[in-house]
């Protein structure tokens, strides 16, 4: 491990200008490229404190042995010599995009004396115009079939091309009517040419030209008797409007734009994007990166960026780029974006309409990228295997932990505790297992003493079972019930993992000290920098970031906080929702809405006699009686406040009823429900 002190540059040696900066290794290589407006700035933030720096940061400027950098004029051109070096040099410590390559393309090969249409992937060619891509080969299959009734292009391969030149013969397309044969001359190469060119405009968008020009010399061959033309023409537009139905319309304006949404977690970020041409999705794409580098969604954007349009020029580059979060600064990206298309392009966050309604289309597209890659990781049981032994390997324990409980306590800022058990055994879910708590010892806010009271609950649990079944036997009143469904808390798990550092794992570790229960490993996952905390230990301990431990750990943790998350909203919700009549025995929603659609809202209700209680349909005296209690006891709720203009709605206890419009019953900051800003599940 190098000292990043023992090749720092000196002092005023490193310019105050833009540029770019390569970090090398002991062996030379290139392990990490950077931009920066102001290299010195830049370079001082890898150069402090290393206890202040990410731990990727750290492990990248500790594995580094020199850093040297080149000065550019612009912003602009940090941007593109970043990208070529990042091309080149390949460093390990840069955000890597994966499965760039795997997608089918429709390309045009332009660059031939008769230009030929086929699937095509891999980098791209010079000359070859390329549309897409698209999720599956056979899509671009089937859309050509259609096309090609109207737009004969030549699709054979160079063989065919060859042997039908030879023979003086066409291939079975040329006989059908969905080639033109220029192999045997039936169509100049100028033609062949000017058809290709036509196909690609259609491609590109220009749909209604050709269409209008088909409908007019439809009519005109029917005006002219030649019906079996006309019928033939009908066929074509039809062709047209099935090929151009598979990609529907979803901005109205037709607008040409790429569309951008990211979903990520710690360690992995799935990138996905709509190519939308003419107003209709006309390909899709998606990338999973590991997050070698301490990188923010911004960040994520502007190498997805570079990814795109790097090698792209002219139309490839669209006049609008929609993304989820901009580049900071954005100036030095749009003008490099600007540079590459030859007109002005716009990058920017879709605020409201059409737009912002598809860009959730493609976030839910990027979650669901995300979810699927963790699943099939998760699926496999090699790596479930690998995980396990990992953990058991790093945690010094004396086998492999089968059955995994994690704990995670929320609340909202200090109301509504609740603590969340999930269980994992061999790697994947029991859901059947999970079971969630109410903090009863104590009120307030404290989640280390929350942790002591929840594993402690749990763990007497244990106890008792323990103490009603005898020895650990799998017979007759062994771990089951009598119904043969096992016990709720009868299996002990190998390892405790709780939600949060040093604190919170040592308050686990003294529950089970209390009971007496010294067979249980403990071990906490801190959040904020991916670390393991063992009882007792003052350091942390780092598991590597391709660990497949690592990964299960993270997957336990974020299932227990999602799950106590879940549960804290729904205890919050029926919270805002309660009423007074709630406690009213025999008094169903049914009749509650009855009641205030009688009078008209709670406080008239409130100030009803019981006589006239009485008068409302289905209410005998005693439900009177015990309702006229009920509000004679409650006391009044807040005044709530229409948010939107200010006023305090006059009825204000029923909107905890659900009788009114708005979102009384609502707090004013539902991202405000987690404890860990940003963390939703």
């Amino acid at each position: 491990m190098a000292d990043p002190s023992s090749y720092r540059p000196k002092p005023g040696q490193i310019p105050d200008s833009p540029g770019v900066y390569k970090f090398r290794d002991e062996h030379r290589r290139v392990i990490y490229v950077g931009k920066a407006k102001s290299l010195r700035q830049r370079l001082a933030n890898y150069f402090q404190d290393l206890a202040g720096l990410h731990p990727r940061t750290r492990s990248m400027v500790t594995t580094a042995a020199s850093v040297e950098w080149t000065v550019v004029s612009t912003e602009v051109e940090a941007l593109q010599l970043e990208y070529s070096w990042i091309k080149e040099y390949d460093p390990r410590f840069n955000v890597k995009y994966r499965d760039d390559k795997s997608y089918p393309y429709l390309a045009v090969t332009m660059n031939e004396q008769f230009p030929r249409v086929q699937v095509m992937r891999g980098h791209k060619r010079k000359g070859v115009r390329y549309f897409g891509p698209y999720a599956h080969a056979w899509a671009i299959r089937d859309t050509v079939d259609l096309l090609l009734r109207v737009f004969p292009v030549r699709t054979c391969s160079a063989g065919v091309f060859k042997n039908a030149e030879r023979t003086g013969r066409p291939c079975l397309l040329g006989y059908i009517g969905k080639c033109s044969a220029p192999c045997v001359e039936r169509i100049s190469a100028e033609d062949h040419r000017e058809l290709a060119d036509e196909f690609c405009d259609f491609m590109a968008g220009r749909t209604g030209t050709y269409i209008r020009r088909l409908e007019r010399q439809m009519t005109d061959a029917a005006e002219e008797m030649e019906y079996e033309r006309a019928a033939r023409l009908r066929d074509d537009i039809e062709a047209l409007k099935k090929a151009m139905e598979k990609n529907a319309v979803v901005l109205a304006d037709a607008t040409d734009a790429d569309l951008m949404a990211v979903a990520e977690d710690e360690l992995e970020a799935a990138v996905q994007i709509f190519h939308v041409r003419g107003g209709r999705v006309r390909g899709q794409r998606g990338w999973v990166t590991d997050k070698v580098e301490a990188v923010t969604t911004a960040d994520l954007v502007e190498h997805a960026l570079q990814q795109l349009y790097g090698e792209e020029t002219g139309d490839s580059v669209p006049k609008e780029v929609l993304v989820p979060a901009l580049p900071d600064p954005v100036e030095p990206v749009q003008e490099w974006l600007t540079e590459r298309r030859g007109s002005n392009v716009s990058l920017r966050i879709p605020q409201r309409g059409d737009k912002k309604a598809l860009m959730e289309t493609v976030q839910r597209n990027a979650l669901q990228a995300l979810g699927l890659h963790k699943t099939k990781r998760a699926s496999d049981l090699t790596t479930r295997s690998r995980a396990l032994e990992e953990i058991a390997e790093a945690l010094d324990l004396d086998s492999a932990p089968l059955r995994i409980e994690c704990y995670d306590i929320s609340h909202l800022q200090g109301d509504d505790v609740v603590a969340s058990m999930v269980v994992f055994e061999d790697g994947l879910q029991r859901k059947s297992e999970y079971r969630r708590f109410q903090i009863k010892g104590f009120e307030g806010q404290d989640d280390v003493r929350s942790m002591h009271e929840v594993i402690t609950r749990r763990f007497k649990r244990y106890l008792s079972e323990k103490e009603k079944t005898g020895e650990w036997t799998d017979g007759e009143n062994g771990l089951t019930e009598d119904d043969g469904r096992p016990k709720r808390f009868a299996y002990p798990p190998q390892l405790v993992v709780v939600d949060g550092g040093q604190p919170q794992v040592a308050a686990a570790h003294r529950a089970l000290d209390e009971l007496g229960i010294d067979d249980i490993a403990v071990c906490g996952l801190a959040k904020r920098l991916e670390e393991v905390w063992l009882p007792g230990e003052d350091d942390p301990v780092v598991l590597p970031r391709t660990s497949e431990g690592l990964y299960l750990l993270q997957r336990v943790r974020d299932e227990a906080h999602r799950f106590a998350i879940t549960y804290q909203r729904t205890k919050r919700a029926r919270r805002f929702k309660a009423s007074p009549l709630d406690d009213v025995p025999g008094l169903g929603e049914t009749r509650k809405q009855t009641l205030i659609k009688h009078f008209g809202s709670l406080k008239k209700l409130r100030s009803a006699t019981i006589d006239q209680i009485c008068e409302v349909p289905g209410i005998g005296r005693k439900t009177a009686e015990a309702i006229a209690v009920a509000l004679a006891q409650a006391a009044p709720a807040a005044p709530a406040v229409n948010t939107a203009t200010g006023e305090i709605m006059e009825d204000e206890e029923d909107a905890a009823l659900g009788t009114t419009s708005g979102s009384a019953g609502e707090p004013v900051s539902a991202g405000a429900s987690d404890k860990r800003r940003g963390q939703e599940p």
